[in-house]
């Protein structure tokens, strides 16, 4: 069938909006189709050619949700109109990652994931005769797109398609994170203010946080920060020469836990320096530059520190997410005040020049 999407044709370029076709599910895939989809940081690092698992042209966006419109052979959990929302990270639950009950990493399908294709080794995007890849094994910038059946979970119908498509990432990344790391009463930092780091702050709210404060180059996104839960901002540069001082000064220490979601190495290294000796953790979750190494002094972590990572904020999203969404629906976690711009698919690049200007939170692109 036809799909009105988005493509990137190569780094830097204008995203380019146009019909493509899109090719019917095969064994164990399924059409979806997209209602929405959120605007997110990482898809940023494909338009700037900073992605190694990029490969273009390419289909952009990772958060999204729709429905089901066709099966392919094979595919038992789904059936033509169930709502689901995409995932980055598959769960199969027969692999050795699931099966360890350790991780939500199911890397069944990154192979062929990361070099823009479908399990077969194929994509199902075409404009004319020219094959468009998947980016993230989602492609949520389209109206129709096809995905695995272990990469799709399965939503109550009665959640709004427009607003939860925001735990296609941003929303679960963060607030699932801060729920697995927070315990009550907590002393938190939390670097980057941006669609994963307010989320991290209404998580650690939740959970109980006694102090969270919230260090970020920018006041843009401070009222919400300040809604959402956050006690304390420190605003590198102004006023405040090392933040690291600043928050053992306000904590008389260090923080019990510290999220990174800049992806800046220096700040990495800030987000374990500022922990508390004996238990504090580092919590990073923004995406580096390929190559990048981070070095830190092994007393700290000799010493009791922890330093680890949260992808998908530790979420397995085909049977852990219902839940997540079920807390949505029962007023415990808001998203009305994240989303910022409601746009058309015409207006993609506009989007994400608000992101680029942090005038946003997040936009969400509307299909219907």
């Amino acid at each position: 069938m036809n799909s009105q999407a988005a493509i990137c044709v190569a780094p830097n370029e204008p995203l380019e909006v146009d019909t493509v076709t899109v090719d019917g599910p095969q064994t164990g895939e399924v059409l979806v189709e997209i209602v929405a989809s959120g605007l997110c940081h990482t898809d940023l690092t494909a338009l700037e050619g900073i992605n190694a698992s990029s490969v273009y042209p390419l289909i952009p966006g990772h958060e999204g949700a729709g429905r089901v419109v066709e099966v392919g052979n094979g595919v038992t959990s789904l059936v033509p109109g169930d709502h689901v929302i995409p995932l980055y990270g598959p769960e199969c639950g027969e692999c050795s990652m699931c099966r360890s009950k350790r991780t939500n990493l199911c890397w069944t399908i990154k192979p062929t994931r990361d070099r823009g294709v479908l399990p077969n080794g194929s994509p199902r995007f075409r404009r004319g005769q020219e094959p468009i890849h998947h980016f993230m094994g989602t492609s949520t910038l389209s109206r129709y797109t096809v995905v695995p059946e272990i990469a799709l979970a399965n939503i109550r119908k009665d959640a709004p398609l427009d607003k939860v498509c925001l735990f296609g990432c941003g929303v679960t990344t963060g607030v699932g994170a801060a729920l697995a790391h927070v315990r009550e009463g907590d002393a938190v930092a939390v670097f980057g203010l941006g669609g994963i780091g307010v989320n991290i702050i209404q998580g650690a709210r939740i959970a109980g946080a006694s102090r969270i404060i919230g260090i970020d180059i920018s006041r843009n996104k401070t009222e919400l920060a300040k809604i959402y839960g956050m006690t304390d901002l420190i605003v590198p540069g102004e006023e405040v020469a090392d933040p690291v001082a600043a928050i053992r000064d306000l904590t008389g220490g260090g923080v019990d836990v510290a999220f990174e979601c800049t992806g800046l190495l220096k700040v990495m290294r800030q987000s374990l320096d500022c922990c508390k000796p004996a238990w504090g953790t580092s919590v990073l979750l923004g995406v580096e530059p390929a190559g990048a190494e981070l070095s830190f002094p092994p007393v700290q972590v000799r010493y009791g520190k922890s330093i680890l990572g949260s992808y998908f904020g530790g979420i397995k999203g085909r049977s852990e997410l219902p839940a997540l969404i079920d807390r949505f629906m029962q007023g415990e976690i808001d998203i009305d005040r994240q989303i910022t711009h409601r746009l058309a698919l015409r207006q993609v690049n506009e989007g994400f020049e608000l992101m680029r200007n942090g005038v946003s939170v997040r936009s969400v692109v509307m299909f219907e």
